[in-house]
């Protein structure tokens, strides 16, 4: 995975990278740590279950993981997400969930070149 594959992904990987202490070598480690993060499965878990509280924690995670890597295709929607369920909003979100996913699963992707 390089720089490049990831602008072409969406992320801000001049903001990221500042945000790692301007090591290009530090930020790509740490990007490819993230399909891994656990929360994204609680995510899904605590949703299908109805548990809004333990969503709304997992979300909140995921967007400040995405936030500080700049990583914006999972950080949007996290970052929806997370305001909805702060306030416990009944909603679909199913839209939401599902580019939280589809982010995570790119990003895995390009973590495996």
């Amino acid at each position: 995975m390089t720089i490049d594959d990831l602008i072409a992904f969406g992320a801000d990987t001049q903001e990221g990278v500042k945000r790692c202490m301007n090591k290009e070598d530090f930020y790509l480690r740490m990007v490819k740590k993230v399909p891994a993060e656990p929360n994204f499965q609680k995510l899904y878990d605590s949703l299908a279950a109805g548990d809004l509280a333990a969503a709304f924690d997992a979300a909140h995670t995921i967007k400040g993981v995405a936030g500080n890597l700049s990583l914006t295709p999972i950080f949007t929607p996290a970052s929806e997400l997370t305001e909805l369920l702060r306030t416990r909003t009944q909603a679909d979100y199913a839209p939401l969930v599902d580019a939280i996913r589809k982010g995570r699963d790119e990003l895995e992707l390009l973590c495996s070149k």
